[in-house]
């Protein structure tokens, strides 16, 4: 097991430990006794997302583990041989080995995008594991099959990145253009959030990571049924498939401005068994950063939701 300190983006300290396939990243925050939560980013942003939100949260007494996510940040492969491999069911079994590696008990999950795709696919697959989730927006586990087909020609116009990323052309064109890309994305999901070039520089610091491109080519491809995963994930992947529901109390965020959840997520109510808010709030996609009091509360809607089963 390794578990060492690394120097990483404003000689800030990154913890790194070994699950497996991987060397992840993370930051921590807060008391070592505190009550825990993972807080889980996406594409294309980083831990930094979560910076305000962890500050509430350990006001709180909670302890935050925020986690670069693989091909993101100091994350590693453990070795050349391993797939790079971004499906659903991958990231969310990562989000649950790092919390036995570092012996949580029962944490919270909290994510949004790619996090919160990986924190309700692990609290589905693993909820004896979860004590809680905070998912933006509503049930985020991703149905292939559906994938397959067309939504709206506005939906289509705004995920036109997906659509280059099925081309060699567009593996290219992240390859080389992969902080102007991340910017034009941070700009058009969050149309009303005036950050600053300091701000966006910090988090794309994350997207130099070698195995990046590959994570993300990967994922976009495998989500349209158009590349395989890793076979021995493939009855993760098969039981995701069945929409299992959501047993552990969730609190699901939705941003008013957000053009990839068009009417929002209201109707998935029903995916959700055990206590559940829905929650909409004025922001784009990028909630966290938007408007961390709303995220951060709602994690500690879930911790006195589950403290109290």
């Amino acid at each position: 097991m390794i578990n060492r300190q690394l120097k990483f983006i404003k000689e800030q300290p990154t913890k790194i430990i070994e699950i497996e396939a991987l060397l992840i990243a993370y930051e921590e925050y807060g008391l070592s006794n505190g009550w825990p939560v993972i807080l889980s980013h996406g594409f294309p942003y980083d831990v930094h997302a979560f910076g305000k939100v962890a500050s509430i949260l350990t006001q709180a007494g909670a302890r935050v583990i925020a986690p670069y996510t693989r091909g993101f940040g100091p994350t590693r492969f453990v070795s050349a041989d391993v797939m790079r491999n971004g499906q659903q069911a991958a990231r969310g079994s990562d989000i649950i080995k790092l919390s036995d590696a570092l012996g949580l008990e029962r944490p919270i999950l909290g994510g949004f995008d790619w996090g919160g795709n990986a924190s309700c696919v692990a609290s589905v697959l693993w909820p004896e594991k979860v004590s809680g989730l905070v998912s933006y927006a509503g049930y985020d586990v991703i149905d292939v099959e559906q994938q397959r087909h067309a939504v709206t020609p506005s939906l289509e116009r705004t995920c036109w990145y997906q659509h280059l990323f099925q081309s060699e052309r567009g593996r290219e064109c992240l390859t080389e253009n992969r902080y102007e890309i991340g910017r034009m994305l941070w700009s058009e999901w969050s149309p009303n959030w005036q950050f600053d070039k300091e701000t966006y520089t910090r988090t794309a610091a994350a997207f130099e990571n070698p195995d990046f491109v590959d994570v993300v080519i990967h994922w976009y491809r495998f989500m349209h049924g158009l590349e395989e995963g890793e076979p021995a994930l493939q009855p993760l992947e098969d039981h995701l498939a069945k929409k299992p529901k959501v047993k552990v109390p969730a609190v699901t965020v939705d941003g008013t401005s957000d053009p990839l959840k068009p009417g929002g997520t209201s109707d998935h109510a029903s995916m959700f068994v055990g206590p559940h808010q829905h929650i909409v709030v004025d922001a784009g996609h990028n909630v966290p950063q938007e408007n961390p009091r709303v995220f951060a509360d709602a994690v500690i809607k879930v911790h006195g939701w589950s403290s109290n089963s």
